[in-house]
């Protein structure tokens, strides 16, 4: 008896809905997050359109917008191919591992305040399908899983191009991984929870965007990268692999891989919403005069709203920004993201701890500022020192000649080697004729 009440009170924390609610809220969120899918599609295809200035889908329904339903129809009936030298099973699961984790994730993302504030068919409930003391980990785990269905494309497919997009995708995700939870460590300091209710309720008088800017500088860079979107779409890369790990996909396989990662973009904005903007809170103009702006439906509204405007964040990066070079891409997350972050989240816990322990805000300032001042000079005296010994170093040793053509094919140089100048026929304009005749007069009269 005692067991079975503890498994009870345990439960709780899962939330209190009677079953047929948690059903419809899993609904819900199930095609919240379809229905999203299918503007963002269309919204990007319109919106790279128009930076480009192209007129951009608008054959299908009023002004294109029916185009991912007839993308969605047109993979639907494509012949579903299986490679003869794959390893089937695996190669028929990737998608699903891939797709299935992309939906779960939103299971703990609020979209209103955790206090009874709407009514679903005569039931007080909130506007969340369940809340975990440690939401946050849940979602990194998630997101982690659904890394495993790229990978697993990538090796079952039996080809070289997939398995090196499977690769790159592993490396991605271990680089911007840590970065994205070290940025998620600075917000758990600050409200002192990991549940995602409780971080929006953190957030009452100021949004962490604000007090952690820098947190949420390099999560929105991370998830950029944790969701293989451009400029970071190197697992994908269609000028080097091909098409990467889904090259030998075709029909719904394909468009699962397609569908996770929109899904995916989807849950990664509303994370940033929840983390960083206040959640389903109103903007400060609209909560300043208008009492009701965070009661009842409105903060769904709120809600999508941030998660669209973040949408359109990685709709502007792909039609603005070119690729990354892979070791610039690595670059970036080892040598400037994780680094900044550790000492940004030192510099957040030090602060917190002065507070806590009743400092003042200027006694505050003084020791963090003077550490930031400190670790500032202690970078730029080792770039000095570095950027004297690099020219050092290259006149000590003498590197021989690179040869581009010592392998039978063109190879690109490696950092430190540079291409031997290129060989160019003279030019034959009667200015640059005359100009070497007259050189060549002056050179014989100084022989003679």
């Amino acid at each position: 008896m005692a067991a079975s009440q503890l498994a009870a009170e345990d439960l709780t924390v899962f939330g209190v809905d009677p079953w047929w609610l948690v059903v419809v809220k899993a609904v819900f969120c199930f095609a919240f997050l379809l229905v999203t899918v299918l503007v963002a599609i269309v919204w990007e295809r319109k919106v790279v359109a128009w930076m480009q200035l192209r007129i951009g889908p608008n054959r299908h329904g009023p002004w294109g917008m029916l185009q991912s339903l007839a993308d969605g129809v047109k993979l639907a009936l494509k012949e579903d191919l299986v490679v003869t030298a794959s390893d089937k099973v695996v190669f028929i699961l990737a998608p699903v591992i891939s797709a299935i984790p992309a939906f779960l994730a939103v299971a703990v993302i609020p979209f209103g305040p955790a206090d009874h504030e709407i009514s679903i068919f005569g039931t007080r409930t909130t506007m969340q399908l369940t809340d975990l003391p440690v939401a946050m980990l849940y979602i990194l785990a998630a997101a982690s899983v659904g890394i495993y269905g790229i990978v697993l494309a990538g090796w079952a497919s039996g080809s070289t191009y997939p398995l090196l997009g499977g690769v790159r995708s592993a490396a991605q995700m271990v680089s911007y991984e840590i970065a994205m939870g070290l940025s998620f460590a600075a917000v758990f300091i600050y409200s002192g929870s990991m549940s995602t209710s409780a971080i929006v309720d953190a957030q009452t008088h100021t949004w962490f965007v604000c007090l952690l800017p820098v947190s949420f500088v390099i999560y929105v860079i991370s998830m950029v990268g944790e969701t293989n979107r451009a400029p970071f779409d190197l697992p994908e890369a269609e000028g080097e692999l091909v098409g990467g790990f889904n090259t030998e996909y075709s029909s719904l396989k394909f468009a699962m891989f397609m569908l996770a990662e929109y899904i995916n973009m989807v849950t990664v904005s509303a994370v940033a919403s929840v983390l960083f903007l206040g959640g389903w809170r109103a903007p400060w103009p609209i909560s300043s005069f208008w009492a009701g702006a965070n009661h009842g439906w409105w903060p769904l509204l709120w809600m999508i709203i941030k998660i669209q405007l973040l949408l359109f964040f990685f709709i502007w990066l792909r039609g603005t920004l070119p690729r990354l070079r892979y070791d610039q891409f690595m670059k970036l997350g080892w040598k400037v993201l994780i680094p900044v972050s550790l000492v940004w989240l030192v510099m957040v816990a030090t602060f917190r701890a002065l507070r806590n322990k009743g400092y003042s805000f200027g006694t505050d300032v003084l020791y963090v500022g003077g550490a930031v001042v400190v670790l500032l000079l202690l970078s730029i005296v080792w770039d000095m020192v570095r950027k004297r010994e690099e020219p050092a170093a290259a006149a000590a040793g003498e590197q021989p000649a690179f040869d581009p053509m010592a392998g039978g094919f063109p190879v690109p140089p490696l950092p430190g080697q540079q291409l031997p100048p290129v060989p160019r026929r003279r030019s034959r304009t009667p200015e640059s004729v005359a100009a070497q005749s007259v050189a060549a007069l002056k050179g014989a009269d100084e022989d003679a």
